[in-house]
């Protein structure tokens, strides 16, 4: 596996729309390897292609550091109510922002095999779904922003860690 570079608020290839995903192929799976390894290598919770320089519609997601999720062609399906809070991006670095996501996710995507699964996500978990998801039509969180975006100091970057 292989760290991959994570491209920043600016390079255009976070403004496109992603293709959707055919087939899996032994360079499709070494991209998902490696965006694996470089989500946990940056402290992430999810990382999509384009964030990476690849416009694909994949993305990782583990929120707790133990359930890792590939979503390969991924959709929502359902939301529901709604959540208020802090959200940051590797492609931002050192901001944050108040964003307003559900606070409930269903959705449909399939794993590094190809094979379909659906998924239910609640709190961080489904703030996460919805903004790798944002990435893969070419949008990033600061869209959505309510308000200004703030710098993040190491100290707070830390506590959103643990």
């Amino acid at each position: 596996m292989a760290l991959r570079n994570i491209r920043e608020m600016g390079d255009e290839v976070l403004n496109k729309p992603c293709k959707e995903i055919k087939e899996m192929t032994p360079r499709l799976r070494e991209l998902i390897e490696d965006m694996i390894d470089t989500m946990y290598e940056a402290n992430g919770v999810g990382l999509a292609a384009p964030q990476v320089g690849v416009l694909k519609r994949v993305v990782v997601i583990d929120v707790t550091g133990e359930d890792l999720f590939v979503m390969i062609n991924p959709e929502i399906l359902e939301t529901d109510g709604e959540q208020t809070g802090h959200e940051g991006c590797l492609s931002v670095p050192g901001k944050s922002g108040i964003v307003t996501r559900p606070n409930y996710v269903k959705a449909r995507a399939l794993d590094i095999d190809m094979q379909p699964y659906e998924v239910e996500a609640e709190e961080l978990f489904a703030r996460a779904i919805c903004h790798e998801l944002d990435h893969l039509d070419g949008h990033l969180y600061v869209e959505k922003v309510e308000g200004s975006l703030v710098d993040v100091t190491a100290d707070e970057e830390e506590d959103e860690e643990e």
